[in-house]
């Protein structure tokens, strides 16, 4: 087994799928390279951005040699499957990480990711998050933490799911899966439960990892409610796409819908919010 930093550790690919991400991917891959444990790439996946996206990264090459930053163009697809997939076909590493253009991963979260997969049981795992330009973030990541530990409980052993801002797979358990994983190509569904479904009828484990800590934005709450809805009705239509039933299952879309609102006012009264923030605000250790 090749290792990155630490002898019997499994290195890891990070895969950052962009698309008109100019204002956030240099504080995304800053997130990335400072980090207790190296990843051997950092490979950011250009999806026809019309903005400088390209720009920025391209400068943070220049100005971070040797962090393992790629800038790779996906343009024969749009759409998030086939850029994300496309980034994993070019990955080489053990573990194939995978974040938002906008996640910013703890320091740690590196060096978190290869002990989960230390255990040669698990196939995929994810973690909290810490949603970075919301008021109250400590008191936020444990409630997100404790909500999604009993949520992947009540999924489990059947159909627990991946967050795709925050979660990595293990190389060799995408290459059973990826042909048979759904290309969505009207952007109907979920694709991070759509992988964490093929995983799970391949009798791949997903693992939950409290400690696998990344900040999001909470930006899209800036949508009407009718954008909103459609967004959480992704959950529904992913799930009976697959045919695939059950009320445990209906539990994250209730919890979206419940808190539109009163998160959409919060958002608004702390409209500064994401300037203060940087990464090692973990508090779930």
């Amino acid at each position: 087994m090749s290792v990155d930093g630490q002898a019997g550790l499994p290195n890891v690919s990070l895969v950052i799928p962009a698309f008109n991400e100019q204002a956030t991917i240099r504080r995304c891959l800053l997130a990335a390279i400072h980090q207790t444990v190296p990843a051997k790439q950092i490979i950011v996946v250009d999806n026809g951005s019309t903005d400088g996206t390209g720009a920025v990264v391209a400068r943070m090459q220049e100005d971070h040699p040797g962090t393992g930053i790629m800038l790779l163009q996906q343009n024969a697809e749009q759409g998030i499957i086939p850029t994300r997939d496309f980034g994993f076909q070019e990955a080489g590493g053990e573990v194939l990480g995978r974040i938002d253009a906008d996640s910013l991963v703890e320091p740690d979260w590196v060096e978190q990711v290869q002990q989960a997969f230390m255990d040669p049981d698990i196939a995929a795992v994810t973690g909290p998050v810490i949603y970075y330009d919301m008021p109250w973030r400590r008191l936020g990541l444990k409630a997100d933490n404790a909500v999604r530990k009993v949520v992947m409980r009540w999924a489990s052993p059947r159909y627990p799911f991946l967050f795709g801002s925050n979660m990595a797979i293990r190389r060799s358990a995408w290459q059973q899966i990826q042909s048979h994983t759904c290309r969505d190509a009207s952007d109907e569904m979920h694709e991070d439960i759509d992988l964490s479904l093929h995983l799970s009828d391949n009798g791949l484990r997903i693992a939950y990892l409290s400690t696998m800590v990344a900040g999001v934005s909470a930006r899209r709450l800036e949508n009407s409610p009718e954008c909103y809805r459609y967004y959480v009705d992704r959950f529904d239509r992913t799930y009976r796409a697959h045919q695939v039933s059950g009320w445990a299952l209906k539990v994250p879309s209730m919890i979206f819908r419940a808190i539109y609102l009163p998160l959409k006012l919060l958002r608004t009264l702390n409209a500064t919010g994401a300037v203060i923030y940087s990464p090692g605000l973990r508090t779930t250790r």
